[in-house]
């Protein structure tokens, strides 16, 4: 355990940051696995739809820097790849 006033409030601060972090990260495995549900099942709008939102969230998490940007943007080139296929095979 630290002994230093500042240190003890890191501990503090880091754990409360932690859950706060996990919770948004859950929520974006929440959403990636609903959109690919809508892709397994080949329902175009829906995936449509699903992308847009976990776009949202994918961007929502980097700027509170829970994601880096890099990471998010990765993710989000591969779920449009995905999308874009999807759509494609669709016509």
């Amino acid at each position: 355990m630290p002994n230093i006033q500042s240190a003890k409030k890191r501990v503090k601060t880091n754990e409360k940051r932690r859950i706060i972090n996990r919770s948004r990260r859950h929520v974006v495995k929440t959403q990636v696995r609903k959109f690919l549900e809508a892709v397994h099942d080949r329902e175009v709008d829906k995936a449509t739809e699903e992308f847009r939102r976990v776009t949202k969230i994918l961007d929502q998490t980097a700027a509170k820097g829970t994601m880096h940007k890099n990471t998010v943007a990765r993710r989000k080139s591969r779920l449009a790849a995905r999308l874009n296929a999807l759509v494609a095979e669709a016509k």
